[in-house]
């Protein structure tokens, strides 16, 4: 089985930076993408930022020029560097992955989440 292990999160200062970290592990042939998404009180979980197979990369138009994802596919992880961060990015973010977890099969794994606040 896969699992996804964040880290990072906690609670900051608007205007302030984080860093939320993800690892992969388990049986998993290649990565087709991996990233993170967010859940706010009351909202839909959305997309964030992901890194796709080739090195395609998206993110969320709010928060584009503020947060960069990184990774390694061979390491199977994905970082999150998070600054300017503002009162509207509060909520629980999971990590997301999804793999081939055997020739022709893929699958889609979530973490766990790790809350961020962010508040005077």
């Amino acid at each position: 089985q896969v699992q996804l292990v964040e880290s990072g999160g906690g609670l900051v200062q608007p205007g302030g930076s984080l860093r939320l970290s993800c690892a992969a592990s388990g049986s998993i042939f290649s990565i087709n993408a991996m990233g993170w998404y967010r859940q706010a009180p009351g909202k839909e979980r959305e997309l964030v930022a992901v890194i796709a197979s080739g090195g395609y990369t998206n993110y969320a138009e709010s928060v584009k020029g503020r947060f960069t994802i990184s990774g390694d596919n061979a390491k199977k992880t994905r970082d999150l560097q998070m600054n300017s961060l503002k009162p509207e990015d509060t909520g629980v973010y999971y990590c997301h992955a999804n793999v081939m977890v055997a020739t022709g099969v893929s699958m889609r794994f979530w973490g766990q989440g790790t809350q961020v606040t962010v508040s005077s």
